[in-house]
């Protein structure tokens, strides 16, 4: 019996199917009106609050806190994930998470975070830079008593970032603590879950322009609440 050949081996795999679009060509035309250093406000948390109200009304966002987090672990592995904003200020930008996820693991050995605000209905991104701390236990509380009381008991149920056996133990988790806690009775505080502040070192503004020539304006931490406005090539 003779042996397949080679090329009949090779003829006997399915092609790969072809890339349904033509990426190489897929692009849009941004904006000619763009970002100067004149218009900027005195701090990036100001200027921040100035995009932020707009992507909020006009720009028909979905989720305009949406902000992709990217972390590293100790040995400098990276990860990112899509997280909401729950509060801003001069002091930095909050969210909160499972202190026993893989993102808190990581903040707990390597601080160093960034977040990214994807903007694309307006051609802006908005990128921070900076060090992530653990809000206080009395803040959290505050943040987590203004959650829907299901969202309150998901905080419970979730051991976020875990390999569960099936969608089935999850919600029975949940049933179990939506009887124990039902709508109406106070849930507590989960001693796992809580807060992030990161205390930005330098925020990039970023404005599509046309031809790609990019508007990219950055604010660098120098010491004692003073900000250094610097132009990046796009």
């Amino acid at each position: 019996m003779g042996g397949v050949t080679d090329r009949e081996a090779d003829s006997a795999v399915p092609a790969a199917d072809p890339v349904p679009f033509d990426l190489a060509s897929m692009r849009k035309q941004y904006r000619a009106e763009g970002l100067s250093e004149t218009e900027l406000a005195a701090t990036p948390v100001e200027q921040f609050a100035r995009w932020f109200k707009q992507a909020a009304t006009d720009g028909g966002l979905f989720e305009p806190n949406a902000m992709v987090v990217s972390t590293a672990d100790e040995q400098g592995r990276p990860s990112s994930r899509t997280v909401l904003l729950k509060h801003f200020d001069e002091q930095g930008f909050v969210f909160y998470t499972n202190y026993d996820s893989r993102k808190a693991r990581d903040l707990d050995a390597n601080p160093y975070v960034s977040l990214l605000f994807p903007w694309h209905p307006m051609a802006r991104q908005v990128v921070v830079t900076g060090v992530a701390r653990r809000t206080g236990r009395d803040e959290t509380a505050a943040y987590f008593r203004t959650r829907p009381h299901g969202s309150q008991l998901g905080a419970w149920a979730s051991v976020q970032s875990s390999v569960v056996a099936g969608r089935g133990a999850l919600d029975a988790a949940y049933a179990e603590l939506a009887a124990r806690y039902p709508e109406g009775e106070q849930v507590p505080v989960p001693p796992h879950w809580g807060g992030f502040r990161v205390v930005p070192e330098a925020v990039e503004f970023w404005q599509g322009r046309e031809n790609r020539l990019h508007d990219r304006l950055r604010y660098v931490a120098e010491g004692g609440g003073s900000w250094r406005v610097e132009r990046l090539s796009p």
